[in-house]
């Protein structure tokens, strides 16, 4: 008993293997999705949770009152605004990261600022674009990624969030029509969020809520990849926005 004690203290320790021996390899489409989801997941600091896109203004207004008028308000705002415009910028940018060429995605990025009617949402939608790409970006990132960095860091581009995560998609090998639904998705996720916040409404209706917007997604998406001009339509949704700086007492940046 006591030598086979002795024996195994003596007998080599086997080896550790280091980490990156122990990492598996995966289809390119699942690392692919898995490396995108982290972009659009709340876990993200992309500082998303401090806006609600006007909808602060509009809950204070009196023009949304609870979870149907929420509802209605949003469907408008992706029917007429974010389908037709983000949406189309989301596409662009998504293009250029697929061939990894940054000028299509400066352009988008150019005409989305002058589109941006009010003051405080071309901030929030900057700043979110802006983190993004710090981490989208870094030194081991795809060279497009890194060039368009490197425009937002020296002031030439805005870096607004469509352009920024459908840059950040593209490159990652996402499909146009998927980097659409997964922006226009994150944006009615941080919506949801807010309402919860400022509308007597529990998680039960935001889901609901999320449910109701999902084909209109779905539609917008797969219209929106097909396009190149950016539109919008969403007056109500402006006008709350451009309100939203003068509220006295504010939960939100925009």
């Amino acid at each position: 008993m006591g030598d086979d004690k002795k024996d195994r203290r003596l007998a080599p320790k086997k080896a550790s293997l280091p980490c990156r021996s122990l990492i598996t390899h995966h289809p390119s489409r699942t690392l692919a999705l898995l490396q995108g989801l982290r972009f659009i997941d709340s876990f993200f600091p992309s500082g998303g949770y401090a806006f609600s896109s006007g909808l602060e203004a509009a809950v204070q207004g009196g023009a949304v009152r609870d979870a149907e008028d929420a509802r209605c308000y949003v469907t408008d705002l992706l029917r007429n605004g974010l389908g037709r415009r983000e949406a189309v910028a989301v596409g662009a940018a998504q293009g250029a990261g697929a061939v990894g060429v940054v000028q299509p995605a400066l352009d988008a990025d150019r005409e989305l600022e002058t589109m941006k009617t009010g003051r405080e949402s071309r901030l929030a939608s900057r700043q979110m674009g802006r983190h993004l790409m710090r981490v989208a970006g870094g030194p081991d990132s795809a060279p497009v990624l890194q060039a368009f960095l490197g425009w937002v860091e020296e002031r030439k581009t805005p870096g607004h969030l469509p352009v920024s995560l459908g840059l950040t998609l593209g490159a990652l090998g996402w499909m146009k029509e998927d980097a659409i639904a997964a922006y226009l998705y994150q944006t009615s996720t941080g919506l949801v969020s807010a309402a919860l916040k400022l509308l007597p409404i529990g998680q039960r209706q935001g889901q609901w809520l999320l449910e109701s917007w999902l084909p209109l997604i779905a539609d917008l998406s797969r219209e929106a990849a097909s396009r190149t001009e950016m539109s919008a339509w969403v007056p109500i949704q402006d006008i709350h926005a451009m309100r939203h700086a003068s509220l006295t007492t504010r939960l939100f940046r925009s």
